[in-house]
Protein backbone atom coordinates (compact mmCIF):
# COMPACT_ATOMS: atom_id res chain seq x y z
CA UNK A 1 0.00 0.00 0.00
CA UNK A 2 1.71 3.67 -1.27
CA UNK A 3 0.83 6.09 1.22
CA UNK A 4 -1.34 8.74 0.83
CA UNK A 5 -0.40 12.68 -0.51
CA UNK A 6 0.46 14.81 2.62
CA UNK A 7 1.82 17.81 3.59
CA UNK A 8 5.52 17.89 2.70
CA UNK A 9 6.22 18.15 6.59
CA UNK A 10 4.33 15.19 7.66
CA UNK A 11 6.85 13.15 6.86
CA UNK A 12 9.89 14.88 9.15
CA UNK A 13 7.52 14.49 11.42
CA UNK A 14 6.73 11.25 11.47
CA UNK A 15 10.64 10.37 11.76
CA UNK A 16 11.09 13.22 14.61
CA UNK A 17 8.51 11.08 16.79
CA UNK A 18 10.03 8.56 15.48
CA UNK A 19 13.46 9.34 16.57
CA UNK A 20 12.76 11.10 19.74
CA UNK A 21 11.32 7.81 21.23
CA UNK A 22 13.66 6.03 23.62
CA UNK A 23 13.28 3.25 21.07
CA UNK A 24 13.00 4.79 18.52
CA UNK A 25 16.75 3.84 17.12
CA UNK A 26 16.27 0.55 17.08
CA UNK A 27 13.05 0.65 14.87
CA UNK A 28 14.47 3.68 12.77
CA UNK A 29 14.46 1.14 9.55
CA UNK A 30 10.86 1.61 8.94
CA UNK A 31 11.37 5.07 8.70
CA UNK A 32 12.91 4.54 5.18
CA UNK A 33 10.09 2.87 3.99
CA UNK A 34 7.27 4.70 1.85
CA UNK A 35 4.29 3.71 3.55
CA UNK A 36 5.76 4.45 7.22
CA UNK A 37 3.79 6.74 9.40
CA UNK A 38 4.27 7.30 13.21
CA UNK A 39 1.06 8.40 15.28
CA UNK A 40 0.60 9.13 19.09
CA UNK A 41 -1.18 6.00 20.55
CA UNK A 42 -2.76 6.23 23.67
CA UNK A 43 0.86 7.72 24.99
CA UNK A 44 2.71 5.11 23.65
CA UNK A 45 3.82 5.48 19.24
CA UNK A 46 2.20 3.19 17.14
CA UNK A 47 4.37 2.67 14.04
CA UNK A 48 2.09 1.51 10.80
CA UNK A 49 4.00 0.56 7.79
CA UNK A 50 2.25 -1.20 4.46
CA UNK A 51 -0.96 0.50 5.68
CA UNK A 52 -1.11 -1.83 8.81
CA UNK A 53 -0.47 -1.14 12.30
CA UNK A 54 3.07 -3.33 12.83
CA UNK A 55 5.01 -1.86 15.84
CA UNK A 56 4.12 0.28 18.89
CA UNK A 57 6.77 1.76 21.35
CA UNK A 58 5.94 1.30 24.75
CA UNK A 59 7.97 3.05 27.27
CA UNK A 60 6.13 3.10 30.61
CA UNK A 61 5.63 0.77 33.52
CA UNK A 62 5.36 -3.08 32.62
CA UNK A 63 3.33 -4.22 31.41
CA UNK A 64 3.73 -1.05 29.01
CA UNK A 65 7.72 -1.24 28.99
CA UNK A 66 9.15 -2.56 25.34
CA UNK A 67 7.69 -3.47 21.73
CA UNK A 68 3.80 -4.20 21.28
CA UNK A 69 3.91 -6.39 18.39
CA UNK A 70 0.12 -6.43 17.15
CA UNK A 71 -1.18 -9.76 15.41
CA UNK A 72 -3.35 -12.18 15.52
CA UNK A 73 -3.42 -15.18 18.04
CA UNK A 74 -2.77 -17.55 15.46
CA UNK A 75 0.15 -16.00 14.40
CA UNK A 76 1.37 -16.25 17.78
CA UNK A 77 3.96 -19.94 17.65
CA UNK A 78 5.43 -18.28 14.10
CA UNK A 79 6.23 -14.94 15.70
CA UNK A 80 7.34 -16.35 19.17
CA UNK A 81 9.78 -18.92 16.58
CA UNK A 82 10.69 -16.13 15.17
CA UNK A 83 11.78 -13.83 18.07
CA UNK A 84 11.60 -15.98 21.26
CA UNK A 85 11.40 -13.78 23.65
CA UNK A 86 8.22 -12.17 22.55
CA UNK A 87 5.55 -13.11 25.08
CA UNK A 88 1.71 -12.72 25.45
CA UNK A 89 1.01 -9.64 26.37
CA UNK A 90 -0.75 -9.31 29.85
CA UNK A 91 -3.19 -6.79 28.91
CA UNK A 92 -3.83 -7.07 25.24
CA UNK A 93 -3.78 -11.12 25.06
CA UNK A 94 -3.86 -10.99 21.21
CA UNK A 95 -0.92 -9.25 20.91
CA UNK A 96 2.36 -10.22 22.14
CA UNK A 97 4.95 -7.47 23.85
CA UNK A 98 9.11 -7.82 23.36
CA UNK A 99 9.86 -6.56 27.32
CA UNK A 100 12.35 -4.06 27.51
CA UNK A 101 13.59 -6.39 30.07
CA UNK A 102 14.73 -9.31 27.69
CA UNK A 103 18.53 -9.84 27.69
CA UNK A 104 18.61 -9.14 23.52
CA UNK A 105 15.74 -6.49 23.46
CA UNK A 106 17.96 -4.55 20.99
CA UNK A 107 18.90 -7.57 18.51
CA UNK A 108 15.24 -8.27 18.83
CA UNK A 109 13.77 -4.87 17.80
CA UNK A 110 16.06 -4.80 14.75
CA UNK A 111 14.79 -8.01 14.10
CA UNK A 112 11.31 -6.94 14.87
CA UNK A 113 12.05 -4.11 12.54
CA UNK A 114 13.23 -5.67 9.67
CA UNK A 115 10.25 -8.19 9.40
CA UNK A 116 7.92 -5.31 9.49
CA UNK A 117 9.70 -3.73 6.78
CA UNK A 118 9.59 -6.64 4.63
CA UNK A 119 6.16 -6.81 5.36
CA UNK A 120 5.67 -10.13 7.23
CA UNK A 121 2.38 -11.19 7.40
CA UNK A 122 3.01 -12.53 10.68
CA UNK A 123 2.81 -8.98 11.69
CA UNK A 124 0.47 -6.44 11.90
CA UNK A 125 -2.81 -5.76 12.14
CA UNK A 126 -5.40 -3.79 10.08
CA UNK A 127 -6.27 -0.45 11.70
CA UNK A 128 -10.05 -0.17 12.18
CA UNK A 129 -11.77 2.49 9.64
CA UNK A 130 -12.41 6.09 11.99
CA UNK A 131 -15.76 7.05 12.56
CA UNK A 132 -16.50 10.64 11.31
CA UNK A 133 -15.99 12.90 13.84
CA UNK A 134 -18.90 15.47 15.12
CA UNK A 135 -18.43 19.10 14.42
CA UNK A 136 -19.90 21.38 16.14
CA UNK A 137 -22.52 22.49 14.00
CA UNK A 138 -23.39 18.92 14.04
CA UNK A 139 -23.81 18.50 17.58
CA UNK A 140 -25.90 21.51 17.33
CA UNK A 141 -28.06 19.97 14.85
CA UNK A 142 -28.57 16.97 16.45
CA UNK A 143 -29.44 18.65 19.81
CA UNK A 144 -32.07 20.99 17.76
CA UNK A 145 -33.78 18.33 16.37
CA UNK A 146 -34.19 16.41 19.49
CA UNK A 147 -37.06 15.97 21.88
CA UNK A 148 -36.79 18.59 24.68
CA UNK A 149 -35.35 16.89 27.58
CA UNK A 150 -37.67 16.57 30.36
CA UNK A 151 -36.82 18.94 33.45
CA UNK A 152 -35.22 16.91 36.79
CA UNK A 153 -35.89 20.05 38.87
CA UNK A 154 -36.96 19.25 42.41
CA UNK A 155 -40.90 20.35 43.23
CA UNK A 156 -40.92 23.73 44.56
CA UNK A 157 -43.21 24.45 47.23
Amino acid sequence: MRRPAIDGGAEERALAKLLGHRFGPLVEGLAAEESFVARAWFGFLACYVHGRLMLVLADKRPPWSGILVPCDRARHAALRAAVPRLRVHSVLGKWLLLPVSAPTFEDDALRLADLARADDPRLGVEPQPRAPRRTELSRRAARASAPPRASRRAPTR
